[in-house]
């Protein structure tokens, strides 16, 4: 598939999916919004891809809204306006929702739109220069298609202070506060990536969007008999499973399971 505002590698079973809007430091408009949906959807669905990486070309992550499509928006009627913003909601789904791991690879600015892809990821690692803002209200307008994400990201407590605010902060506060799960040098970054994809590696395809779901399963569910019966079933229908009988005749026979190059 060909991308105007992407670019796609792939290496060594895991996709790097850059935005590729330097220019304007990423900032997402209709046609990335679109392509992101897309690239998203079809990369979950290839049985060759253990996880994907998200970046963007440049000095930026992303840094948000474009300008120009900002502008279109404020002449769009409700309707299209709540379509316009739909369209944003499930980008976002996609990349959270997508059955492989996502790891969101953050340099210079995350603002807006940029903090909520940090958040939809399921890992997310951040250079030394890399800064996020919820800069929404000072536009007199609200981060709604990217709190589900941001504050179960950050917390409720955390998403109390940078909504309200619109401060910057850098990426050893994102850490934390829980925001990403690791900073360091700029250089350093694919480093660090590479040694989360390894550990990746390790796990059973299959599994990896198992346990995603799991996550979806029990958050923000308290430990009921209607709880405990789901996630039984759910453990006893993995043992069964190809992967779960390969993975534990690998351990007891001391080998490498079959999904580990």
């Amino acid at each position: 598939m060909t991308y105007q505002t992407l670019e796609i590698e792939i290496k060594e079973g895991a996709a790097w999916v850059w935005m590729n809007r330097p220019d304007v430091h990423n900032a997402l408009d209709e046609i990335m919004i679109s392509e992101l949906s897309n690239a998203f959807t079809d990369l979950g669905q290839k049985d060759s891809i253990r996880a994907i990486v998200l970046g963007g070309r440049g000095k930026s992550f992303s840094a948000g809204a474009d300008l120009g499509w900002m502008k279109r928006a404020a002449e769009y009627t409700e309707e299209e306006n709540r379509e316009d913003a739909l369209k944003l909601a499930q980008m976002l789904q996609a990349i959270a929702e997508c059955p492989k791991p996502v790891i969101a690879r953050v340099q210079g600015a995350a603002f807006g739109g940029g903090v909520g892809l940090t958040a939809a990821a399921d890992i997310a690692v951040a250079g030394e220069y890399a800064k996020f803002c919820l800069s929404e209200v000072k536009l007199g307008l609200v981060p709604a298609t990217i709190a589900p994400y941001v504050v179960s990201a950050m917390g409720e407590r955390q998403a109390r202070r940078y909504f309200l605010t619109a401060e910057i902060f850098r990426a050893e506060k994102a850490a934390e506060i829980g925001f990403v799960h690791e900073h360091c040098k700029d250089e350093q970054l694919d480093d660090l990536i590479e040694g989360l994809l390894s550990s990746l590696g390790l796990a059973a395809p299959d599994a990896l969007g198992v346990a995603k779901d799991l996550i979806q399963t029990v958050s923000n569910r308290q430990l009921d008999e209607t709880l405990m019966n789901e996630t039984a079933e759910l453990i006893a229908s993995q043992r069964l499973k190809p992967e779960g009988r390969e993975g534990l005749a690998a351990f007891f026979e001391k080998r490498k399971a079959s999904w580990v190059a």
